[in-house]
């Protein structure tokens, strides 16, 4: 299946013409003519663009969109929380699994909640063996993530997940499928085998992903991670609707790969620029920092918009495009429009904290807010943007006083250990830790655990044993001032204003 696209001016929407060549059957899931939003409200983990946000953005016709990383540690800590508003149980109710379901309530649900200087119960760390109850959780979250995104209203929602984060996506996905997800959206990687198993577990079979294992030698092992459905028998036996997948690329050269070379089709790319926040690809050809120690971006990374309008399909663009009017700017370029996560991530129905919402924009008003694309922070060697809130800190959050640990272990990397088995590190981690899985000191030099600051800053943080609680991270595109112009006189702003002000209204 080959896309045609075609833009209509003065248009919201982006139509899809589905062209049938011999021997390309075209898929049930993504029926001809489906109208797919300008807009696609990025998705910003962890939890930030948590489902109140998605289903806002939704509803206001444009693509909602929740993040499908650590989902399972957050709905996990929603219920030790007592399950505020009664959601998570509502969507559990409605799953097609109900003796995990009830499971689930059974062994994470306090109706009182968590007293503030007990820790929240962890779930074992992702492994190439995880068990089928790791797997179920992640599959159960994922479900009541999308199932509350959707509730109510027949508009698009989509999921964003991390191809560094090999290990949960595919239960994740699964999960996702069985709530009516529309489109998987996924970077920080090459995706080449997530539309193969996207079609697979359509039809209830078996999947696996390729996990790539440093210093793996030659004559070891291929290393998958599998996920196989028959083992989690639901009350839906019929196929299941396959999304559209869009991969997020930040050059025109992977857009080109995944074109060619994924293992299933694909219905439209996400063009992501350096500005954006979050992971950015690294910079192409030999790293250079500027005079700050942030990496320098130079023509090499720009992206060949006539490359990819040339593979033909529909493409959004993220990163730099989050102003007023980008909506008919992006058109102009020939994209189907844009997607955005900063103006999202500090409206209202954000998954940010209320305090962390509060401060950024203070900050923002006062002027002395800055974004900084640390090339160290993340443990995956990715560029990750932080916002630098220091003057607005407590000293239990100030992130140079934590101690380290790593203990939810997302962005572990698989190792090759001495004997030939399969270990698990982290630059995050304790350095002696790291240094006796073959690591190195400087390797762990910087490094934040994005694991733990991202879930404090979407309001779910670990108190650890010491009683010290873990301190926010917060990222954001380099647009974050541009809030100003959303505020205006207000104190805050909504999701449904960001979609106004990004159409020129």
């Amino acid at each position: 299946m080959r896309l045609g696209c075609r833009a209509y001016p003065g248009k919201d929407v982006f139509h899809i013409e589905y062209l049938r060549f011999r021997g390309d059957p075209v898929r049930d899931s993504v029926s001809a003519g489906t109208a797919w939003p300008a807009i696609i409200q990025g998705g910003m983990g962890v939890a930030v663009s948590h489902w109140s946000l998605a289903r806002a953005v939704s509803m206001a016709g444009q693509l909602g969109v929740v993040s499908g990383t650590g989902i399972d540690t957050v709905v996990v800590r929603r219920m030790q929380d007592g399950d505020i508003g009664g959601h998570v149980r509502k969507a559990l109710a409605a799953s097609p699994w109900p003796a995990l379901a009830h499971e689930f309530l059974n062994r994470y649900f306090l109706a009182d909640g968590r007293p503030a200087s007990k820790p929240y119960a962890r779930l074992p760390m992702w492994t190439l063996t995880s068990n089928h109850w790791r797997k179920a959780v992640a599959m159960l979250s994922a479900y009541v993530e999308v199932w509350l995104a959707k509730h109510g209203h027949r508009g698009l929602v989509g999921i964003n997940l991390l191809t560094k984060v090999p290990l949960p996506n595919l239960a994740v996905l699964y999960g996702a499928m069985h709530a009516g997800v529309d489109v998987v959206l996924m970077g920080a990687g090459i995706p080449r085998e997530i539309p193969g198993a996207l079609d697979r577990m359509a039809r209830h079979e078996a999947a696996a992903l390729k996990i790539d294992i440093a210093g793996a030698q030659r004559g070891d092992p291929e290393q998958w991670a599998p996920f196989d459905p028959a083992a989690y028998a639901s009350t839906s036996a019929q196929p299941l609707p396959r999304p559209a997948f869009f991969p997020i690329v930040a050059a025109h050269s992977l857009a080109t790969m995944m074109a060619k070379k994924a293992n299933g089709a694909i219905q439209g790319f996400v063009v992501e620029g350096p500005t954006a926040g979050g992971h950015n690809a690294p910079a192409r050809g030999q790293a250079h920092l500027d005079e700050t120690g942030q990496p320098v971006y130079g023509e090499r990374d720009v992206v060949d918009l006539d490359e990819v309008a040339a593979l033909g399909y529909p493409y959004w663009l993220a990163g730099g495009f989050g102003f007023r009017g980008s909506v008919a700017k992006a058109q102009a370029m020939g994209a189907a429009g844009i997607q955005v996560g900063t103006l999202f991530a500090f409206c209202d129905e954000s998954g940010l904290t209320e305090s962390v919402r509060h401060r950024v924009i203070a900050a923002v008003r006062a002027g002395n807010l800055s974004v900084r694309t640390d090339p160290l922070a993340s443990p995956t060697g990715f560029p990750f943007k932080v916002v630098e809130l220091a003057q607005t800190l407590s000293q239990s959050e100030v992130y140079s006083d934590r101690k380290r640990i790593c203990d939810l272990g997302y962005l572990r990397e698989a190792y090759r250990e001495e004997s030939g088995r399969v270990g698990y590190r982290c630059p995050a981690e304790p350095v002696g830790d790291y240094v006796a899985k073959g690591g190195t000191v400087a390797q762990t030099e910087g490094r934040k655990c994005l694991c733990n600051g991202l879930m404090a800053s979407a309001g779910v943080p670990q108190t650890q044993k010491d009683r010290a609680v873990e301190p926010p991270i917060v990222t954001s595109g380099d647009e974050i001032l541009r809030i100003r112009e959303l505020l205006a006189d207000r104190e805050s702003y909504r999701a449904q204003q960001v979609i106004d002000y990004l159409k020129g209204e």
